[in-house]
């Protein structure tokens, strides 16, 4: 009010304004509001996603080995599950801690390599159908395996030179990094020197041209 005569401008309010007022009026105070929820707020992966995503793993491997190998073979279910245990889950986990700590050099180390590996399965899942041949099915292991050595690379060197650049975490953090890294370099190269290159590509393709020879003869 102003002078007693009437309402001023800063006195008028809107009848929606007045019902809110007198219902906020009214509110019980031992009730407790809702917090409004932070829709940019994502997390990183679910443990579903990630379940998820080592089965599409161990599944995209099996029909991988599945061309040359039989899928029941335990040697090589034991070899895709170590595969998927060193190569995405303590990735993961790695990359989980490093979130919780703060250490965005090792985040930003270790994401490419489980990015590449994410995209393997996917492009794996695309190109391992009847509308491929052969030589396109073995094209998409050995280069994604291939360009992730780059990745792993980067990644040695990021956990070898964090103390040079001040690193600020736990010790033990540190040691498991390069523990990760070292054991992730030594088995994707195994992979592509070891099996892909001298075992699955001979073998992939002797298949192909044995069933190219069978089609020319019916």
């Amino acid at each position: 009010m102003s002078g007693g005569v009437g309402p001023t401008c800063n006195d008028i309010s809107l009848p929606n304004e007045e019902v809110q007022g007198h219902e906020n009026s009214h509110l019980n105070p031992l009730k407790p509001v809702p917090s409004p929820t932070n829709p940019s707020k994502t997390r990183f992966l679910t443990l579903r996603q990630l379940n998820c995503l080592a089965v599409m793993i161990i599944t995209a491997a099996s029909g991988m080995g599945s061309l040359i190998f039989d899928p029941r073979n335990k040697i090589l279910r034991l070899y895709v599950t170590t595969a998927a245990i060193i190569g995405l889950y303590l990735p993961v986990a790695y990359i989980f801690e490093g979130i919780l700590e703060g250490d965005k050099e090792g985040i930003k180390a270790a994401a490419p390599h489980v990015f590449l590996l994410a995209s393997q399965v996917f492009m794996e899942g695309v190109a391992f159908s009847d509308r491929f041949s052969i030589p396109v099915r073995v094209f998409v292991p050995v280069f994604y395996n291939t360009r992730r050595i780059f990745t792993l690379v980067e990644w040695l060197k990021s956990e070898f030179s964090k103390v040079d650049h001040g690193y600020a975490g736990s010790a033990r953090r540190l040691y498991v990094g390069r523990v990760l890294a070292v054991a992730n370099m030594a088995f994707w190269c195994f992979n592509l020197f070891g099996f892909l290159v001298p075992v699955y590509l001979p073998k992939a393709f002797k298949v192909y041209y044995s069933e190219s020879k069978v089609k020319v003869k019916d």
